[in-house]
């Protein structure tokens, strides 16, 4: 697993399924102090020498998403992006050397970051994204994201060299899917067979659980908190349909289980905001300020990324203030 990766695989991200959020009368203007900089770039930590495309996008759309105005980031972050695109339509990761960002890795996952790019695409006022080189790269990543289709089992592999099937990233894609912009009659048929295949494929019966992988021995690995504990919530996310199982029940089972867990994590890993956002939500406010307060050591450090910063000023945009030092948040 690596380590970027991890860090939001929850949520991806997220964009999509979140939409009965209301967004303020004056949006609240995000802020990204530290991680963007004035050429558009933005950085997956607070002065950091790093640039994920993934969670750029992500925290992006996620803000949107909640109703945080990010038109001071979207279009420079957009145009910077747009000019790095490689002529197949993926994406690498970038790292600074000296003044400039350099593809330093390959991206860890194809089909979700184009779904993601996408999505940011069809954001974009029409004035820009109808110019021809953004229909240019509408057009190639929607071809390379078809190509990552498995047309047996009706699921997106993560790339090319990763040939195998995530179920967070299939949910991602789903959510493009059901946020059509184009062709949406062909697109909502494509939206309604995969939702059909996630289940099929990545549904246990037996076990009542979602599987997080196509990958055989995804089904006798001991489980941890991430991938195995947040993949059961994720589909939370996007109102994805479960099979059996309540909404509330489900979420609220998975609270009492995993929530210290969940609030210990920013000690020794990241901070797993993302589940803040589960917890808003589900109305369950106690828990989204739980993670505010037994978060802060973190803020700005190793252990917090944009997509973190973001669902902080969701959070407070929401009038959600950190839990006070007597609450229990077991």
């Amino acid at each position: 697993m690596k380590a970027w990766r991890a860090a939001c695989w929850l949520l991806g991200a997220l964009v999509g399924g979140l939409g009965g959020s209301a967004t303020a009368a004056t949006p609240v203007r995000l802020q990204l102090n530290g991680y963007a900089g004035p050429e558009g770039a933005i950085s997956v930590q607070h002065s950091g020498d790093t640039v994920d495309p993934y969670f750029a996008l992500q925290a992006l759309l996620l803000a949107r998403e909640f109703g945080l105005d990010i038109s001071a980031y979207a279009q420079p972050w957009a145009q910077w992006l747009l000019a790095r695109q490689k002529p197949d339509a993926t994406f690498d990761r970038f790292c600074r050397r000296g003044p400039v960002w350099a593809p330093c890795k390959t991206a860890d996952a194809d089909d979700t970051l184009l779904a993601l790019w996408l999505r940011l695409v069809d954001s974009l006022p029409p004035a820009l994204n109808t110019q021809a080189p953004w229909r240019a790269s509408h057009r190639i990543s929607s071809e390379a994201l078809a190509r990552l289709m498995d047309r047996e089992r009706g699921i997106y592999l993560v790339s090319p060299v990763y040939p195998h099937g995530l179920l967070m990233d299939n949910l991602e894609v789903l959510s493009y899917q059901a946020a059509c912009r184009h062709d949406c009659p062909a697109v909502k048929a494509r939206s309604k067979r995969l939702a059909e295949a996630i289940h099929t494929t990545f549904w246990d019966r037996a076990a009542r659980r979602f599987l997080v992988s196509t990958q055989p021995e995804q089904k006798t690995v001991a489980a941890t908190f991430y991938p195995e504990h947040v993949g059961q919530l994720y589909p939370l996310l996007f109102d994805f349909q479960l099979l059996g199982l309540h909404p509330h029940t489900h979420y609220r089972d998975w609270m009492r289980e995993h929530r210290a867990s969940w609030l210990a994590q920013s000690q020794h890993d990241f901070a797993w905001g993302l589940v803040a956002l589960v917890a808003l939500k589900f109305d369950d406010r106690a828990s989204a300020a739980c993670w505010l307060r037994d978060s802060a050591h973190a803020r700005g450090g190793a252990h917090w990324i944009v997509t973190d910063e973001v669902v902080q000023q969701i959070l407070q945009s929401r009038a959600v203030a950190p839990a006070p030092a007597q609450a229990w948040c077991g």
